[in-house]
C-alpha cells in the first residue's frame, strides 16, 4: 500500500475525537480532547475559540485571567486568519476514528482502519499534508462551479415541479368544469329530446280527443233523432192520425237504413289510441357502458423534465421542405413549436396556414387553412395550442390531438402578433396599440401592459423570463431587443448596428436567449439575460423569422421567408 506523504506506521498516531456536528467555530480546548462545541467567545490574546465553559474558566485561572475576552458577537473583528491543516470529521464505518485519508483508486475518504481493511494496496493521500492550501486550488473551483451548477438544475427541477403542481390543480379544475359542462349539455339535449316527445304525445292527444268528440256528437244527435222519431210514432197512433203516423213510420225505416252510425263506429274502431313510451336501446345500452359519460385522457404533449445542455454552438445541419401543392405564395414561417420529439407545428402567414411537419421524416403530414394569416403559436396543456390572428384580432385555440381543428376563438383589442403561455395564462402582444395583453384561456383580460409609443415600433415577439419578473421583447422595427417589469417600465435594452430586425426568440438554460435577425440576410445572436452582452452563433440564414428547440434531439428549428426550414444542431 503507496501512501503519499505518510507511512503505514504513522496511521495509527493520527486519530482523533470528536462528533459530525457543523459549526463556524468549534471551542479549540475541547477539540483537543476529541469534543466538538460551538465557540461562546474568542481569546484575543491566545487567537483562540472557546465555549461557555472554557470562556468561563479562562476568566478564572491565574494565567489567563488579564486576556481579552470577546463574546460571540465580536469574535470575527479579532481572530486573526490561520489555516488548519487538522482532520475533525468522524468516519461513518469506524465511529471512533478521524477520516485522514483518500483512496486515489477507488476515490474513497477513509479513517486509519479503513485504508489497513480495504485500500491496503492503493495509492492514499494524507490528507493533513496534502490539504495545504486547497481553498486556492482549481479543484476546489472547479468543485465550487459544478456545486453551482447542480443547485442550478435542482432550482429547475423545483421550478418545474412548482409549475407541475399549479397546472396539475389548473388542469383538475378544468376537467371537473369540462365534466360538468358536458353533463348539462347532456341534459339540455335530454330535456330538448323529452319536450319532442312529450309535444308527439300532446299532438296525438289532442287528434284522438277530436275523433272521440267527432263520435259522441254524432252518436247523440243520432240518439237524439231516433227518440223524436218514437216520440212522434207513438204520438201519431194515439191520436190516430194514420197519413202522419205512414209519413214519421217511412223516415224512420230511412233512418235504420242509413250507414252513419256504422261508420261513425269505424272512425273509433280505427283510431289507435293506445300508446306507451318506449326506450331508446342504443341508448340503453350506451349507459350501461363503462365509460358512457367519458374518461380520463392522458395528454400526449407533455413538459419535458429533462434540463438542457448549455448551448456552446450551433451548425447548419439541414433542410425540411414545408411547401405543398396547395400553397399559392412563398412560405412565411413566422411562428414554430415543437409538439413532441418528432412532431412541429408551423405558422406559414403568406398562405393562411398551420402545418403540421413530421421532424423525423422531414414533411409536412398535415395542413388547415385558416380565415386570415397566423402569426405566433404558443404550446398549451393537454394537447392544445394559442394561434394569433393579426389581422382578424383574434386568438385561435385549437387541439393537436388528432387532426388540427379549432376548439374556441376569442378576440383581441389589438393587432395581435407574439404569444406565449404559462400556468393558466396567455401574454399576447400587439402592435396597435403597443401593449401586452395578459388573459386567462378563454379570453378574459387579466392585466393589460402599456408599451412606450416613441420607444417601440413593431414589437413581434414575446418571452417570458425565468423569474416570471421581466418580459423581453423583439422590435422589428426600431432594431432594438428590451425587457419590461410587469409594470410596463423598461427595464433593459440592447441595440448594435450589427443587431437589425429582431424577430423571434428561445431561452436558454442559464437565462440567455437565442434571437432571430432577418435582416442582412439573417442571422442568429445569443444575448446575456441582462441584455449587455451579445455575440453573432450564426450568419446567412434565409431571413429567420420564429425559432423554436427541441430537447431530445437537441436542435433549433428556424422557419424564415422561405419554403425550407432551416435545422440546425445545437452542441
Amino acid at each position: 500500500m503507496a501512501v503519499s506523504g505518510r507511512k503505514v506506521s504513522d496511521f495509527q498516531g493520527s486519530i482523533s475525537k470528536g462528533s459530525a456536528e457543523d459549526f463556524d467555530h468549534r471551542c479549540e480546548p475541547c477539540l483537543a480532547i476529541g469534543q466538538q462545541i460551538e465557540a461562546h467567545g474568542f481569546c484575543v490574546d491566545c487567537q483562540g475559540h472557546l465555549c461557555k465553559n472554557c470562556f468561563a474558566y479562562h476568566q478564572r485561572i491565574k494565567a489567563t485571567k488579564h486576556h481579552h475576552l470577546v463574546n460571540k458577537n465580536n469574535m470575527a473583528k479579532h481572530a486573526v486568519s490561520k489555516e488548519s491543516d487538522e482532520c475533525t470529521e468522524k468516519c461513518q464505518v469506524h465511529k471512533k476514528e478521524v477520516i485522514k485519508f483518500f483512496c486515489l483508486k477507488h476515490e474513497a475518504l477513509g479513517c486509519n482502519d479503513c485504508i489497513v481493511l480495504n485500500h491496503r494496496a492503493c495509492d492514499i493521500d494524507y490528507i493533513p499534508e496534502k490539504c495545504a492550501g486547497i481553498g486556492d486550488s482549481a479543484e476546489f473551483r472547479e468543485v465550487l462551479s459544478e456545486l453551482d451548477q447542480k443547485m442550478n438544475e435542482v432550482e429547475d427541477v423545483i421550478k418545474l415541479a412548482s409549475c407541475r403542481e399549479k397546472e396539475l390543480d389548473c388542469c383538475h379544475d378544468k376537467l371537473l368544469k369540462e365534466i360538468t359542462m358536458f353533463r348539462k349539455e347532456i341534459n339540455d339535449r335530454l330535456d330538448q329530446l323529452q319536450k319532442q316527445i312529450q309535444t308527439d304525445a300532446d299532438k296525438k292527444k289532442s287528434t284522438d280527443k277530436q275523433t272521440v268528440k267527432k263520435v259522441l256528437e254524432t252518436f247523440t244527435n243520432i240518439s237524439s233523432d231516433i227518440k223524436q222519431l218514437k216520440s212522434r210514432l207513438q204520438d201519431y197512433k194515439a191520436s190516430q192520425q194514420n197519413g202522419q203516423l205512414y209519413i214519421t213510420m217511412k223516415q224512420a225505416k230511412s233512418k235504420l237504413k242509413s250507414d252513419e252510425i256504422k261508420e261513425t263506429d269505424k272512425s273509433l274502431e280505427t283510431t289507435n289510441m293506445q300508446y306507451t313510451f318506449e326506450q331508446n336501446q342504443d341508448l340503453t345500452n350506451m349507459l350501461s357502458r363503462q365509460h358512457a359519460l367519458g374518461k380520463l385522457a392522458l395528454s400526449s404533449s407533455l413538459v419535458s423534465t429533462k434540463r438542457r445542455k448549455p448551448i456552446e454552438q450551433i451548425t447548419q445541419k439541414e433542410y425540411i421542405n414545408i411547401k405543398t401543392k396547395s400553397d399559392q405564395e412563398e412560405c412565411f414561417i413566422t411562428g414554430c413549436v415543437v409538439l413532441s420529439s418528432n412532431k412541429l407545428v408551423a405558422a406559414d402567414y403568406d398562405n393562411y396556414k398551420l402545418k403540421v411537419v413530421d421532424i423525423k421524416n422531414k414533411a409536412v403530414i398535415e395542413e388547415t387553412t385558416l380565415s386570415s394569416n397566423p402569426w405566433d403559436i404558443a404550446v398549451m396543456p393537454q394537447d392544445h395550442i394559442a394561434v394569433t390572428m393579426p389581422e382578424k384580432k383574434a386568438i385561435l385555440i385549437m387541439t393537436t390531438a388528432g387532426k388540427l381543428s379549432i376548439t374556441r376563438k376569442f378576440p383581441v383589442k389589438g393587432e395581435c402578433s407574439g404569444i406565449a403561455y404559462h400556468q393558466g395564462h396567455l401574454y399576447t402582444v400587439c402592435i396597435d396599440p403597443k401593449c401586452v395583453f395578459i388573459t386567462d384561456t378563454q379570453g378574459n383580460v387579466q392585466n393589460t401592459i402599456k408599451l412606450d409609443n416613441k420607444r417601440t415600433a413593431d414589437p413581434y415577439y414575446l418571452l417570458l423570463s425565468k423569474d416570471l419578473r421581466h418580459i423581453f421583447i423583439s422590435d422589428a422595427g426600431s432594431d432594438s431587443f428590451f425587457s419590461i417589469t410587469l409594470q410596463g417600465d423598461i427595464s433593459a435594452e440592447y441595440k448594435n448596428k450589427n443587431f437589425q430586425g429582431p424577430r423571434g426568440m428561445m431561452m436558454l438554460n442559464d437565462g440567455s436567449l437565442l434571437v432571430c435577425c432577418c435582416r442582412k440576410n439573417g442571422s442568429m445572436h445569443r444575448i446575456s439575460s441582462d441584455l449587455k452582452q451579445c455575440y453573432t452563433m450564426i450568419d446567412d440564414l434565409l431571413y429567420p423569422s420564429s425559432i423554436c428547440y427541441n430537447l431530445d434531439h437537441q436542435e433549433v428549428y428556424v422557419g424564415c421567408i422561405s419554403d425550407q426550414m432551416i435545422v440546425l444542431s445545437a452542441k
